[in-house]
């Protein structure tokens, strides 16, 4: 029997026409799913599809365990007739009796596919089934104003067997016996024969249902054909060009010609569903490209199937390139590609519970054999299924990069450069996996030259001695390695990471310790280098001496600093600002104040972002001790204070401040150079005006 075309009609046939009402419930749940419940109605076919793909699987159990016979081949059939505006989906699959038709279709969260799992409770049987006919049959309520199902069971014998036909508009349904009906040669299946509304005749259209059908059910494990039209070219008769002459040819043109025929949608293996031993790397390189529409080859690939409490199979991508869709938006909703079957059934690509954020970029399939799902299959329950399936897969990604780590140091140099933002963010947003992300990540640092450094490589490198893990937060690795806080330093041979983004120092306050030592910033109040008593003793008499100025500063400055105190720090600068302990550095305050639409002026900004700040001062430094002497015999001369605000300035500029007000910094600058060309120098007129004033 051609696919589509009705069957004769009920009167032919010796039986009534009964009809029944809807289960109180069913009309609410049609106003749900037509209404809201989708987010778009394409997945119709999805429900339709996997409800017949479900039917041949019970089909196919009970032929194999209650049949000397092997099973009929199963497939299922996909047919639109534009003229009679109908789309028929077809299986020869189980089939349904009439009871289960009442039962099935006029009842909301029952199904065929229930009763029969349930029954097999105490059987160790694998049986490959989601739900026969349960909330997702009326999805077909989305597309059509009539439906009509055409069945016939399998588990009738062959005298007994009947086929009957249900028929619905909504609000109720009918069911009368049909006349004989087989299914592509078989004596059991169903066909569904949905009556398209006005607005849903794209549905007709084989190219719109190849596509869907590609998207939505491409790894069904029985064949899905869909009536397809091709366009053939004949050859014929020229009968416009001039008659052969004799012994010649006749000329002959391509006349197009539409034919129709089955066409076979879901050609591609589940790949994922073979032993990884038999899979070759072309073969998932193939995989990879045409179900993520992707041209780069991936970087890493694990493939792996989990047993035992819960049971599921994985295989994952990491891609050599950033996916084009995060380029912009790291965490765009487009740029999602985790693919959630359940049972070769796809469910959802943009599902934010199966992987943390921060694995983004990964690119695979997920596999689950008793992944509970909610009506409608569009939002997954939140379970402890899902919750070891999300820890297992993380699990799995995590060893396959720290295997990149370990034994291919290029690969993974690679992947840092590309996707190692999102460590760090996962870093700073998952506690669950914070510790072991720190192992990860990597910054440059003082001794690594143009490669990155990790902690643990950090560790292994620190001097005999050495207390803390140090780091500097600048905008580039040459602001980094030009800080004044660098000197003392390099004086003793520490090496110091560079935080060289703002990424970088949120990064470092969520990373707090690794390995039993603490992140300290160099750049913040409280550092604690190493004295010997001598140089304690050393600076505790310093201090005595230069307590005057650091208070006559303060006083100068005002709410620019927060002190002013002697440095451990400086080597060969004069001064230098440092944050308090919960302080934030230059970069980040620039960082927050992009982010922010205050309306506060530049300068203000910039004095507000200084004033937690500590100036200190290095008393070995000649600008210092001649600033000293300066306030001691001119306090309030030009000079002097001209003097202050360039310690402060020069200061603020190393550090990687904004100055408040470049004009009077230039004009500073600008006076201290036409001093200099004089025979006195800059402190000779500072020495000069302070002795005049005498």
């Amino acid at each position: 029997r051609a696919l589509g075309r009705r069957a004769e009609t009920a009167e032919q046939v010796d039986t009534d026409v009964e009809s029944y009402e809807f289960q109180a419930e069913v009309g609410k749940v049609m106003d749900i799913i037509v209404n809201s419940l989708y987010s778009n109605k394409d997945v119709f076919l999805r429900e339709l599809v996997s409800n017949a793909a479900d039917a041949c699987d019970k089909k196919r159990f009970l032929a194999l365990t209650e049949s000397d016979a092997p099973p009929e081949p199963m497939k299922l059939r996909i047919r639109a007739d534009k003229d009679a505006r109908t789309l028929t989906i077809e299986d020869n699959g189980v089939g349904m009796q009439k009871s289960e038709l009442i039962e099935n279709l006029g009842r909301i969260a029952r199904s065929g596919t229930a009763n029969f799992v349930k029954s097999l409770e105490q059987d160790s049987s694998d049986v490959s089934l989601i739900g026969q006919f349960g909330v997702g049959f009326y999805s077909a309520f989305l597309v059509a104003t009539k439906v009509e199902v055409v069945t016939k069971s399998f588990k009738d014998s062959q005298a007994d067997q009947k086929a009957w036909r249900w028929t619905s508009q909504g609000g109720t349904f009918t069911i009368e016996e049909s006349p004989q009906e087989d299914f592509f040669g078989e004596q059991s299946g169903t066909k569904l024969i949905l009556h398209l509304k006005e607005e849903a005749q794209e549905y007709l259209d084989s190219g719109k249902l190849s596509d869907l059908l590609k998207k939505y059910s491409e790894f069904i494990t029985f064949p899905i054909e869909l009536w397809n039209e091709k366009v053939q070219y004949d050859q014929v008769v020229d009968e416009s060009a001039p008659a052969p002459k004799e012994g010649e040819k006749p000329k002959m043109k391509s006349v197009p010609k539409s034919v129709f025929q089955w066409e076979t949608m879901n050609k591609m293996k589940p790949i994922w569903l073979r032993n990884p031993d038999v899979v070759n790397q072309t073969e998932y390189s193939e995989f990879y490209k045409t179900t993520f529409k992707a041209f780069d080859e991936p970087l890493t690939t694990t493939h792996f199937k989990v047993e035992g409490q819960i049971e599921f199979r994985a295989l994952i991508f990491i891609p050599s390139t950033m996916p084009f869709e995060l380029t912009r938006d790291m965490f765009a909703d487009a740029g999602r590609a985790m693919r959630l079957y359940v049972k070769r059934v796809f469910i959802n690509d943009k599902f934010e519970d199966l992987i943390p954020r921060w694995l983004t970029f990964a690119r695979g399939v997920v596999d689950s054999e008793d992944l509970p799902l909610n009506v409608g299959r569009e939002i997954l329950q939140k379970s402890r299924t899902l919750k070891i399936i999300r820890k297992r897969v993380v699990r799995k990604v995590l060893d396959t990069i720290d295997d990149l780590r370990e034994k291919t140091p290029a690969k993974y140099d690679s992947f840092w450069n590309t996707y190692g933002k999102y460590f760090k963010v996962g870093l700073v947003e998952d506690l669950d996996y914070k510790d072991e992300l720190k192992r990860f990540v990597r910054f440059w640092s003082s001794t690594s030259g143009d490669n990155q450094t990790s902690l643990p490589e950090y560790v292994t490198r620190m001097k005999e001695g050495q207390k803390a893990i140090y780091f500097v937060s600048a905008e580039g690795r040459k602001a980094a390695e030009i800080a004044p806080a660098m000197e003392m330093m390099k004086q003793k041979g520490y090496e110091v990471l560079y935080m060289v983004d703002p990424l970088d120092e949120i990064c470092s306050q969520s990373i707090a310790d690794y390995d039993g030592k603490k992140l300290v910033d160099i750049n913040k109040a409280g550092l604690d280098l190493e004295q010997t008593d001598d140089e304690k003793k050393e600076k505790e008499e310093l201090e005595k001496d230069y307590e005057p100025l650091a208070t006559w500063l303060k006083k100068q400055l005002g709410e620019r600093v927060q002190k002013v105190q002697l440095s451990d720090r400086l080597v060969d600068s004069p001064a230098t600002l440092v944050q308090g302990e919960w302080g934030m550095s230059p970069m980040m305050q620039r960082y927050m104040k992009s982010q922010t639409t205050s309306s506060a002026s530049d300068s203000s900004f910039a004095i507000g972002s200084r004033n937690q700040a500590i100036l200190e001062i290095n008393p070995g430094h000649s600008v210092i001790q001649k600033l000293k002497g300066a306030m001691e015999a001119a306090p309030e001369a030009s000079a002097t204070q001209d003097m202050v605000m360039m310690v402060f300035e020069t200061a603020a500029l190393l550090g990687g401040y904004n100055i408040e007000n470049p004009a009077d910094f230039a004009r500073r600058v600008t006076k201290l150079m036409d001093e200099a060309g004089g025979d006195a120098g800059a402190g000779g007129s500072v020495e000069a005006e302070v002795l005049g004033q005498q």
